[in-house]
């Protein structure tokens, strides 16, 4: 099948998600739209058609999806539309994303024909694959977009078979978040940049050294945008704690998993 537009719809809190969605679209032959659906009025609607192929990126919190991410994703309709899930986590595991991306796409009339599991940067506990994506990543994630383009080109119909199985559990793996939240200091300059960037509407713009600690999902995205570093997990605590032992726990490299 001839593919004859391509669009990566990603959700990326501090940008490494995007990161890795780049590095898979850098190998592709055609140009991609980018549609960043991570701010909190972003969601939109919009259908694609069956020549055209869309490239999902989310990050993994807890062994799922975001919530504000699979909602946004659930907005956007295919027609037969052929589709790239891609699920980027810190090093631990992916649980159940992948099998909620091929749901969540085969139920919005998409046929996911392929998947990847890449990792990133832990995004709370950055020494926790720390640098990543790196070079090798980068290798591996242009081999898997070319498998994917070599796929297309050999379908000549989208069908229920194109579709690879991939590991997860259904019900999905229940997550309530972490009880980190971004502190603020006096620092702060009013200026905003978090409040706009919030992917879940959070910090109030006309208060943006405030935060409703009760429906923050801790993306860190007011701490990697802050200009002027006012916002922080704070001292060495309970997270620095967590960090340490989950760098025991899971430090050996794990690399790109594909099913195609």
């Amino acid at each position: 099948m001839n593919i004859s537009k391509v669009t990566c719809v990603f959700f990326s809190a501090t940008g490494l998600t995007q990161k890795v969605a780049d590095l898979f679209l850098s190998a592709l032959p055609v140009p991609a739209e980018k549609i960043n659906i991570t701010p909190h009025a972003s969601a939109t609607e919009r259908t694609f058609g069956p020549d055209e192929l869309v490239v999902f990126a989310a990050p993994v919190y807890g062994g799922i999806l975001p919530v504000p991410a699979a909602q946004r994703f659930a907005l956007l309709k295919g027609q037969n539309t052929p589709a790239v899930c891609l699920a980027v986590y810190g090093n631990r595991h992916y649980d159940d994303a992948l099998l909620e991306m091929k749901n969540l796409t085969q139920n919005s009339g998409f046929v996911p024909v392929a998947f990847g599991a890449p990792v990133a940067e832990h995004s709370l506990m950055p020494r926790v694959a720390a640098g990543r994506p790196d070079k090798k990543d980068a290798e591996q994630l242009q081999a898997f977009a070319r498998q994917v383009w070599e796929k297309l080109g050999d379908l000549k119909a989208l069908s229920s078979q194109a579709v690879p199985q991939v590991p997860g559990n259904y019900p999905y793996k229940k997550f309530d978040g972490v009880p980190f939240k971004p502190q603020v200091s006096q620092a702060c300059v009013h200026c905003g940049a978090c409040a706009l960037h919030c992917p879940v509407g959070t910090i109030p713009k006309n208060a943006p050294d405030t935060t409703d600690k009760s429906a923050c999902i801790a993306c860190m995205s007011c701490v990697k945008i802050c200009p002027s570093h006012a916002r922080s997990m704070g001292p060495k605590g309970a997270l620095w704690l967590a960090e340490k032992a989950f760098l025991v726990k899971f430090s050996k490299r794990r690399d790109l998993e594909v099913f195609i």
